[in-house]
């Protein structure tokens, strides 16, 4: 019989090779699918090609340390669980790496059956917040994608909606992955500007809000009372699979 973890993904970010092989070690006699990077570079290779459904990371790497890599998975993914493991074990690091993102902080050294239930606890709340989710069918990373009225085809770069079919640009495309992959989540003017367009977060721009123009006008029924594409006063946008509008 399958193992309930067998198609649970977890990338492991850990420099030191014997914390990494103990922890690769447990994750697969528990059932899970564990690819492993000792530099942060190398993650985020890794976070991009492998897609894991869990990251277990380390603070102190060389090249490029832990909060650089939370820090670039934030501007493009909101919901991926992202649980610490550090020896910098200081109430100042923990409320970093909160503000910058992570999902759990587990001080080393470390517990071997906490360490698996945090990790078995953030696989459940990430399954039970795209459940909550709702209203979205398809692979958000590939299409197609279904919401409202509209099939949306990334790879294609084309979408089918009540108004027609509609071309879309390579432009388009990314930042609709953005939003794809943090259903309900405000996400930053900042962010989407830094991550569409490489604008520092002072910038000062109306691009964003041309884009969102043009998106409403190819997925909303009503492109003045939008339902999917919604404003998040003070914050900036959200994609909303359900239509539920704000």
């Amino acid at each position: 019989m399958a193992n309930k973890n067998d198609s649970k993904k977890i990338l492991v970010v850990e420099d030191e090779h014997h914390i990494a092989e103990g922890i690769i070690l447990n994750l697969e006699f528990a059932g899970y699918d564990v690819e492993w990077a000792n530099n942060g570079v190398i993650g985020l290779d890794l976070w991009k090609n492998f897609k894991p459904d869990l990251i277990v990371l380390d603070i102190m790497m060389p090249e490029l340390d832990g909060h650089g890599v939370l820090k670039e998975i934030r501007k493009q993914d909101q919901q991926l669980p992202i649980l610490i493991l550090s020896a910098k074990n200081a109430s100042v690091d923990k409320v970093k790496a909160f503000k910058e993102g992570v999902d759990d902080y587990l001080g080393k050294p470390f517990a071997l059956d906490e360490f698996l239930a945090r990790v078995e606890r953030l696989l459940l709340k990430a399954s039970w917040l795209r459940e909550q989710a709702g209203g979205v069918k398809g692979d958000q990373k590939s299409g197609p994608l279904l919401f409202g009225r509209n099939t949306i085809f990334l790879d294609l770069l084309k979408a089918h909606t009540n108004k027609g079919e509609v071309n879309l640009t390579e432009q388009e495309v990314k930042l609709l992955e953005l939003f794809f992959s943090n259903p309900g989540v405000p996400l930053k003017r900042s962010q989407l500007l830094e991550v569409g367009w490489g604008y520092t977060e002072d910038t000062n721009t109306r691009t964003l809000d041309n884009f969102m123009v043009r998106l409403r006008k190819y997925f909303e029924d009503n492109p003045k009372k939008p339902k999917f594409f919604c404003s998040v006063r003070g914050v900036g946008y959200m994609w909303d699979p359900e239509g539920r509008g704000r």
